[in-house]
């Protein structure tokens, strides 16, 4: 008999949790930042993405956070000339998150979390079962 070592299940679910939760990091980083007008440089807070990337032979070896990557789309205006961070004209240079796109990634690396978290659970059950059979 031979074994073999690639990827297992476990393996394949524990990668995709991993590089949710740290999916969920940045996506958490974006939101906590979306009013941020000074980043410490001068810039507006710059959004940040976790590009994944499939692992294994034939890419069917789990997932991995390639890189984390900077939004580099042009910071919204607003009004605001009572704003410290205001221009001579008034407006203030907002950081480019939009909460509403961060909430449906948000919505979507929880759910992909869950889906590994899922079939875990349903690989334990069905080691289980089967040593129960095996009794």
């Amino acid at each position: 008999m031979e074994v073999n070592n690639s990827f297992g299940p476990i393996d394949i679910a524990i990668s995709g949790m991993r590089a949710q939760g740290k999916n969920m990091e940045v996506i958490s980083s974006n939101v906590a930042n979306a009013r941020t007008t000074n980043a410490g440089n001068g810039q507006p807070y710059r959004r940040l993405e976790a590009m994944l990337k499939a692992n294994g032979e034939e890419n069917i070896g789990g997932v991995d956070i390639d890189e984390i990557t900077t939004d580099m789309s042009d910071f919204p205006m607003i009004l605001d000339p009572g704003n410290p961070a205001a221009d001579a004209q008034g407006y203030v240079r907002m950081p480019n998150v939009n909460l509403p796109i961060e909430m449906i990634n948000l919505t979507i690396a929880t759910r992909s979390y869950q889906a590994n978290a899922a079939t875990l659970k349903r690989y334990q059950q069905m080691v289980e079962t089967t040593l129960e059979l095996l009794r």
